[in-house]
């Protein structure tokens, strides 16, 4: 079975009772799932709706399995207020983040508290075959751990490493250029009987962050993923910018050396030829550094022989720092942003020593208006940020399926 997250077309017909009513619910527990405890009142004055409607959502929504009463408290008349909260065991969602070399499935419940995580893969570079046997043995691990879930589960998320093209018959395919893989089905990544929606790691990444991350409430804003590969997502009026068929924000593979170093999309000159993970390592290398690995371990090592004075590594990290503000500070000018979020591993790892540097390259190459209208944060939410942007998709189905759809077992 295959999902995907639909988009409004523009000059949708009027809205109808049912669809107001529909609307109202899914921002009535998205909002108490956000707030993770509330009152009707509270609830209602969130919502812009009647103390009254917002009774009947929630009487509904309890019906339904997906709020719980969660005790009370003194009010200033002297009544208590009851409280609600999503109810942590109504529905669960899967999130994957999808990478060259492996998987990390984790498992969340309503509340979006990660319940469970599954790791497969570590092998040097994956075939297409091997992510896809990754996938089906961490789901299989997880569900063996957890079977009171499985008859809740809305679905799984998957932020993928390229490309994710909605086809007009509601199929999702993965093109992933710069791995060298095939286009392939995303429904075929999976043997499980679930529903399966994808987007772009990137993607997901600015989905959780815009959720309730560094990016909540923000109009404008750019978030970045550093890794092995280089994506983004450009936040724009609030909403996430997919592009004519989503392959908006596809910054790793913008160039800004004219015949320079070669990509693993075959050009030559991209952003990720830069500062990509194996990037910045090959450059240390090639200036005499000696490392282990060429992983998280490896970029720390890197930082702190910066720290430590040597000579090399300070080179690469200047340079590193340089591009990187440079590239950034293009962005600025494109998008006028108010924030940029910078995250993915790389990017977590530069931002604990480095953020203050790369913040000032940033804005010496943007232009002085924009270049002094935004603020540069890291990610919230971590290592985890991918996975759990992909399993809001599944979230945001269950938002916008019909009342009803969901009964208390």
């Amino acid at each position: 079975m295959n999902g995907r997250v639909s988009r409004s077309a523009a000059g949708s017909s009027p809205a109808t009772v049912s669809d107001v009513r529909q609307r109202n619910r899914s921002q009535a527990l998205r909002s108490i799932i956000l707030s993770g405890q509330t009152s009707r009142a509270e609830l209602a004055r969130e919502c812009g709706l009647s103390v009254a409607s917002v009774t009947n959502l929630v009487s509904e929504l309890m019906e339904e399995g997906l709020v719980v009463e969660a005790g009370s408290v003194a009010s200033s008349g002297g009544r208590p207020v009851t409280l609600l909260a999503p109810n942590p065991f109504g529905a669960y969602f899967l999130g994957a983040d999808v990478g060259e070399r492996g998987v990390a499935v984790e498992l969340f419940d309503l509340s979006m508290t990660r319940v469970d995580r599954e790791f497969r893969g570590g092998r040097e570079e994956e075939r297409i075959e091997a992510i896809s046997q990754d996938l089906d043995e961490a789901l299989d691990a997880l569900r063996e751990r957890n079977p009171e879930a499985w008859p809740r589960l809305v679905g799984i998320g998957l932020g993928l490493p390229g490309i994710v093209e909605n086809e007009p018959d509601g199929r999702q395919v993965l093109y992933a250029q710069s791995l060298g893989w095939p286009p392939v089905a995303v429904a075929d990544l999976i043997s499980h009987d679930i529903p399966v929606f994808a987007e772009n790691g990137a993607k997901t990444q600015a989905m959780a962050e815009l959720w309730d991350g560094s990016a909540r409430g923000v109009g404008e804003a750019l978030v970045v993923l550093l890794g092995r590969g280089v994506g983004l997502g450009i936040v724009s009026d609030g909403e996430l910018a997919h592009g004519l068929t989503s392959s908006a924000g596809e910054w790793g593979h913008t160039r800004i050396v004219r015949d320079g170093r070669e990509c693993r999309c075959g050009g030559r000159g991209c952003v990720e030829a830069y500062v990509g993970a194996d990037a910045i390592l090959a450059a240390w290398a090639e200036a005499g550094g000696v490392f282990d690995g060429s992983g998280w371990g490896a970029i720390g090592q890197l930082l702190a022989a910066d720290s430590a004075g040597d000579a090399a590594a300070s080179v690469v990290v200047d340079d590193l720092v340089s591009t990187l503000g440079a590239a950034l500070g293009s962005l600025v000018n494109l998008t006028n942003p108010e924030r940029v979020v910078i995250g993915g591993w790389v990017g977590l790892r530069l931002m604990e020593s480095l953020a203050d540097r790369v913040e000032a390259a940033t804005r010496e190459v943007a232009l002085e208006r924009p270049g002094s209208q935004f603020d540069l944060v890291a990610c919230r939410f971590g290592g985890d940020t991918v996975a759990l942007g992909a399993a809001i998709m599944p979230l945001d189905a269950l938002l916008g399926a019909p009342r009803g759809s969901w009964v208390a077992d």
